[in-house]
C-alpha cells in the first residue's frame, strides 16, 4: 500500500507482515497497522523493542528471533492475544514479570543462547577466611611478628574490620575459638544482621570445660534478610572414619586420630532475592553452604584427601534428604541438581589430589596422595556414584563444583615466613551459579616495599588472606512466571 493510499484512509487487509534487512529501528508507522495478527521481525539488528508494540493488540504470532535484544518492554504483557512468541538467539538479560499475563501463550521460543537471566538482587557474596585462633598465634611460630601485634585483643579488631568491610552475605570462618565465637563473632555480627552456626573440633568433647573454651572450629554466618536457616549439620571426620573403616588399620590409625570437622547449613533463599523482572519461584529455593578445615600436616596428604571425600559424601546425604523433604520429583532428586557453596581451608595446593577431586568430580583410588596405603576397600563407601564408583575404580562425587579462584588470581592465601601458597578455596555449583566478581590479592609490591616477610603483621591480623566471591544464583528456569520452558543449545 502506497503512502498516498494510506493517507487517503485506505485500510490494508494483510494480516501478516515480514520486515527484514538488518533493520536497527522500527518505523512508527508500524504501530498504525492494528489489524495485524502475524509479525515477523526476525533476522534483524534490533537492540530494543519499543513499548509501542502493544499498539498491535491482535497479534497472535510475534517472531523476534535472531536480533540483539537485551530486554523486553513490560507492555508486551498487555498483548494477551499472543499464542506464539519467539525470542530465539537474542541477548536477553531479563524476562519481564508481565509476561505472566499472556494467558493464551502456547509457545515461548528461547532456543540458542537467547536468555542470559539476570535476577535483580539474586547476587550474593561469599567470604572465606581463616582468622588464626589465639592459641596458635605464638612467638615460636610467628617470631617475625611483634608480640603486641600477635595479641588477640589487638588482632581481633583487625579481623572484624576485614570481615565487616567485605560485608559478605555469607561468611565462612576457620580457626574460630569457641569462647570467641559466642562472645565476639556472633555478638558483633548479630548486630549487623547475621545469624550463624558453629561447631568446635571433636576434641572439645574430651577436655575440661575451661579447655573447651579454647578449642577452635568452623563457623558460618549469613545475612538473615537474604537467607533463612533450615538445617544445620556437623561432620566429625574421626567419627565418619571409624564408621567406615572396614577393618582398615591405616583408616583407624591415620584418619580417625585427627579431630578436624566440617559444618554445613541448609539455607532457604528468601523470595525477595528474585524481585526485579522475574516472578519468584514457587518452590523453596535451597542453598547448602559448607565450611571445613582439613588436617594441616603436609606429610598427611592421604588424610586430607580422605577427609574431603568423606565431607562430600556427607553433603550428598544432606542434599538428598533436603531434596526429598522439599518435594522434588525423581527426575531432579539427585545432588547434581542441588546448589552448593563450599568454603574451606583445605591445607592443600591447587595441584593436590584434594583439589583434583573437588574440581574434576573424582580421583583415582591409586592417586599418589593416598601414599600407596590400603584405603581402597573403605574408600568405595564414599563414592557418590554408588558403592563401586566408576568402572576404573576412581572415587567420585556428583556435585558439579568449580573453584571461584581458578585463574591463578591469588598467588597465595597463606603467607608466612616458611610457607607461601594457595590452600584456601571457595567452590560453587557451576550448574546453578557463576562468578560475577572476585577480591584479588594484596599488592605483592606493597609486601616487598614494606619488608613483610610473613603474616600476621601489625597491618595484617591473620596468616591467611580472606577470599571474597560475588556469585549469581540461577533458580530453575521452569519456575519463570509459571511458563514451562524448553531451552536448547
Amino acid at each position: 500500500m502506497s503512502a498516498e493510499e494510506a493517507a487517503s484512509g485506505k485500510k490494508s487487509h494483510w494480516a501478516e507482515l515480514e520486515i527484514t534487512g538488518r533493520v536497527r529501528n522500527l518505523s512508527s508507522s508500524l504501530w498504525t497497522l492494528t489489524h495485524l495478527t502475524t509479525l515477523h521481525i526476525n533476522n534483524n539488528n534490533l537492540s530494543r523493542l519499543p513499548p509501542e508494540i502493544a499498539k498491535l493488540p491482535h497479534l497472535v504470532y510475534l517472531n523476534l528471533s535472531s536480533n540483539k535484544l537485551r530486554s523486553l518492554p513490560a507492555e508486551l504483557g498487555n498483548m494477551v492475544s499472543l499464542r506464539e512468541l519467539l525470542l530465539n538467539n537474542n541477548c536477553l538479560r531479563v524476562l519481564p514479570y508481565e509476561l505472566g499475563r499472556l494467558f493464551r501463550l502456547q509457545t515461548l521460543g528461547l532456543k540458542g543462547r537467547s536468555l542470559f537471566i539476570s535476577f535483580k538482587n539474586s547476587v550474593f557474596t561469599v567470604m572465606c577466611y581463616n582468622v588464626l585462633c589465639d592459641k596458635y598465634a605464638t612467638r615460636q611460630l610467628y617470631g617475625y611478628c611483634p608480640s603486641w601485634a600477635l595479641n588477640w585483643e589487638y588482632r581481633k579488631k583487625g579481623i572484624m574490620e576485614e570481615i565487616t568491610s567485605c560485608d559478605a552475605d555469607i561468611i565462612s570462618l576457620q580457626e574460630v575459638e569457641t569462647e570467641q565465637y559466642y562472645t565476639f563473632f556472633l555478638e558483633t555480627l548479630k548486630e549487623r544482621g547475621y545469624d550463624g552456626y558453629f561447631c568446635p573440633k571433636s576434641r572439645a568433647k574430651l577436655v575440661s570445660e575451661q579447655e573447651r573454651k579454647h578449642v577452635d572450629g568452623c563457623a558460618v554466618f549469613f545475612k538473615t534478610e537474604k537467607f533463612a536457616l533450615v538445617q544445620k549439620h556437623t561432620v566429625e571426620f574421626n567419627q565418619v572414619a571409624m564408621a567406615n573403616s572396614e577393618g582398615s588399620e591405616v583408616m583407624l590409625n591415620r584418619v580417625m586420630t585427627k579431630d578436624n570437622i566440617g559444618v554445613a547449613v541448609l539455607l532457604e533463599v528468601k523470595k525477595e532475592l528474585f524481585s526485579g523482572g522475574v516472578k519468584p519461584p514457587t518452590e523453596k529455593q535451597l542453598l547448602l553452604v559448607a565450611n571445613a578445615h582439613m588436617h594441616w600436616d603436609p606429610e598427611y596428604s592421604d588424610v586430607k584427601l580422605i577427609q574431603t571425600v568423606m565431607f562430600l559424601s556427607e553433603l550428598k546425604s544432606i542434599a538428598e534428604s533436603a531434596l526429598s523433604s522439599n518435594g522434588s520429583n525423581s527426575a531432579s532428586s539427585d545432588c547434581t541438581s542441588f546448589p552448593i557453596v563450599l568454603c574451606a581451608d583445605l591445607n592443600s595446593l591447587p595441584d593436590s589430589g584434594v583439589v583434583e577431586y573437588l574440581s574434576n568430580g573424582g580421583v583415582a583410588e591409586n592417586h599418589k596422595d593416598f601414599k600407596e596405603l590400603r584405603y581402597s576397600e573403605c574408600l568405595t563407601n564414599f563414592s557418590c556414584n554408588g558403592k563401586n564408583g566408576k568402572p576404573d575404580g576412581s572415587i567420585t562425587h556428583s556435585f558439579q563444583l568449580k573453584s571461584a579462584y581458578d585463574s591463578n588470581l591469588m598467588p597465595y592465601t597463606n603467607y608466612t615466613y616458611d610457607f607461601k601458597g594457595v590452600i584456601d578455596y571457595i567452590f560453587f555449583s557451576k550448574t546453578h551459579m557463576n562468578v560475577l566478581g572476585l577480591m584479588g590479592p594484596l599488592d605483592t609490591q606493597w609486601l616487598v616495599d614494606n619488608c613483610i616477610i610473613g603474616c600476621p603483621h601489625p597491618h595484617i591480623p591473620s596468616d591467611h588472606f580472606s577470599l571474597l566471591a560475588q556469585l549469581e544464583y540461577h533458580p530453575p528456569l521452569s519456575s519463570l512466571n509459571g511458563l514451562h520452558l524448553s531451552l536448547h543449545r
